[in-house]
């Protein structure tokens, strides 16, 4: 749980701590009402407190934590009311995201937030579902950060949402059976890190460490329940076991994966004692299917990976994100060794779980490297400026974002690693004796990693002078190491051309190849171009994102022709390309090119002696 204290001489700001065991105090500073407008996508929102300033402000985010682009949550809030003690007062706007009450007393706020985001980052409402964080609802009086909140949420219209139920983890202090009713929070911090489902939702519960984990299903879908438990079970309890079973249930009493089920969804956001799930409804396993479905693989992997922000960002976290009051962005090269550490694990723990095997961990590790390598920006920009540029660049991205950026999660996981390996081979440190030392330092102690931070702990506690190869793998733009560490485990990397649109890595049991290629690619199941990757033929003959193809070579090309039209060309053999920018036709000459070799494999070698050892110690085979 988690509060804020004024920093003195600026009652506005604010940074993030942790006390142990707080639990609001008998008198609630700040209370608001949530009702549900499900026809019209809005919450109507009554909020109160009694203010002992002369024209209190008040204030929303301008970004939340774990997701890193400043989203403007106010731009949303529409018919703005205050009253002092029941008479209607003037507000003053000061920025985009707060405002002054010209009064003093008894406040009370009316207003309504449009909600129709159906991402995990802000408010959605229909008469299927409803889902808020708070800091797209609630407003944060100037010296209430660290105060008493108690939200009450009522019951939509049954008529319009039949079945629905209320899943947070906010402490209930009154709530009816189907979960709604009055909640509180220790501070508008854990106030704004408890995000809220409501629908005619499925609920799994199953208990890990004694803690109840609770998975909730929201959307058209018939799962098989028991095994969604029993998999994600051993997921939560090799992390757990990863960290010394903690934090136990003194300081964590339950914790919730909220999860909308769509058509092609996927993503996920992480909150302190919940996380917020998209998936498809195809990746969610059905009674009686066997097997672990790459959908079903790639769930799980989503649900390890936020299961891991429970202590790497949400405990172990950057002090620059810590220390930050979500007014403007928070800058931190080590961005990477919050999200492409946890890339790493996610994976990792699925071998751990049991729920896949070697090979298949490899070929995961092997899309990864093959995504990395399919990325010109990977030459361009270094792994801590990808961190540091998050908010402009990863989360902003247009056509040329391949050619200019590397992506934090994919290099950050590669760099991960080699850093693991390379622990593992000159060291008897592994990756996971860091992160316990982080944890037991910083993320234990609720105290902020310095920049840095990792970096320095690896260092200390292998007695390695790392700085070096992160010189060259976070600071540098040269190849990662992974076939030379690699074959110190067992593992053979090659490198291939691709098979086919599909292929993303690993192993593959087609054996040809397109003819050529141009150095582009299209939007999905369209026709126009996306990016044009620096260097390719496509970039000599003058095209650009936006352009849409008509015709190569003098016959029409369309999304489900295109691989067929590429395959009749011949290397080194220019063909007229026709397309239009804008309301303009215009032609070109594009001269294909040869594939070239873009697509990892990764292989279980023979081994023995050390080498056997190590790939045990490391893969457990």
């Amino acid at each position: 749980m988690r509060a804020f204290f004024v920093v003195p001489g600026d009652p506005g700001r604010y940074h993030r701590r942790t006390p142990r065991l707080t639990r609001p105090s008998s008198m609630t500073a700040v209370r608001y009402r949530v009702r549900c407008d499900a026809l019209a996508h809005r919450f109507a929102i009554t909020g109160s407190f009694d203010s002992p300033l002369a024209a209190p402000v008040l204030r929303l985010p301008n970004w939340l934590r774990g997701s890193y682009l400043v989203r403007d949550f106010a731009k949303h809030v529409q018919g703005l009311k205050a009253f002092v003690d029941e008479l209607p007062v003037a507000v003053t706007r000061l920025d985009k995201a707060s405002f002054r009450v010209e009064g003093q007393g008894r406040i009370r706020l009316e207003y309504s937030v449009h909600a129709l985001d159906s991402s995990v980052r802000k408010a959605y409402l229909d008469t299927r579902r409803g889902f808020f964080n708070g800091s797209s609802l609630f407003y944060c009086p100037a010296g209430f950060e660290h105060a008493a909140f108690e939200i009450s949420i009522e019951r939509p219209d049954a008529a319009l949402c039949p079945g629905w139920k209320l899943a947070t983890s906010l402490t209930p202090v009154d709530i009816a059976a189907d979960g709604f009713g009055r909640y509180c929070a220790a501070g508008y911090e854990e106030l704004i890190d408890c995000p809220v489902e409501m629908a005619a939702y499925q609920r799994i519960d199953f208990d890990v460490d004694g803690i109840p984990h609770h998975l909730v299903l929201s959307g058209r879908c018939e799962p098989d329940l028991p095994r969604l438990a029993a998999d994600i079970g051993k997921i939560c309890e090799v992390q757990r076991a990863l960290f010394g079973h903690e934090p136990q249930k003194a300081q964590m009493e339950k914790y919730l994966f909220l999860t909308q089920v769509t058509g092609n969804g996927y993503g996920g956001l992480e909150h302190r004692t919940s996380t917020a799930l998209v998936t498809a409804r195809d990746a969610l396993p059905r009674p009686g299917q066997t097997g672990l479905r790459k959908g079903y693989r790639g769930f799980l992997g989503l649900v390890s990976h936020e299961y891991f922000h429970l202590w790497n960002v949400k405990r172990i976290t950057a002090a620059r994100f810590a220390d930050n009051d979500l007014r403007a962005e928070a800058y931190s090269e080590d961005l990477w060794a919050y999200e492409g550490v946890t890339s790493y694990y996610d994976d990792l723990m699925l071998l751990r779980a049991g729920l896949i095997d070697a090979p298949n961990y490899l070929d995961l590790l092997a899309e990864a490297a093959t995504r990395l390598q399919r990325t010109p920006g990977r030459a361009v920009q270094t792994l801590a400026d990808a961190s540091f540029e998050a908010w402009i660049k990863y989360y902003q991205p247009d056509e040329n974002t391949p050619n200019a950026a590397v992506n934090y999660y994919v290099k950050g996981a590669l760099a991960t690693v080699c850093l693991d390996l390379w622990l593992r081979l000159r060291s008897t440190q592994t990756l996971d004796d860091v992160m316990r030392a982080l944890w037991r330092r910083f993320g234990a102690q609720d105290i902020g990693v310095p920049e840095g931070g990792l970096e320095a702990i690896a260092s200390e506690i292998s007695g390695l002078d790392l700085k070096p190869q992160f010189d060259l793998w976070l600071r540098g733009t040269s190849e990662l190491p992974l076939t030379e560490l690699l074959a110190e485990f067992g593992v053979t990397a090659s490198l291939r051309a691709s098979h086919g649109a599909s292929d993303e890595g690993g192993r593959s049991d087609a054996r040809h190849s397109p003819a050529t290629e141009l150095g582009l690619s299209l939007r999905s199941g369209d026709v126009t171009v996306a990016t044009v990757f620096s260097g390719s033929a496509a970039e000599r003959a003058g095209l650009a994102g936006g352009d849409q193809l008509v015709a190569i070579d003098g016959l029409k090309v369309t999304a489900g022709n295109w691989a067929n039209r590429l395959e009749a060309l011949h290397p080194g053999v220019a063909v007229a390309l026709a397309f239009f920018r804008g309301d303009e036709l215009m032609t070109a000459m594009i001269e294909p090119a040869a594939p070239g070799f873009d697509t990892w494999t990764f292989a279980l070698a023979e081994a023995s002696g050390a080498v056997l050892e190590r790939r045990l110690a490391w893969l457990g085979c």
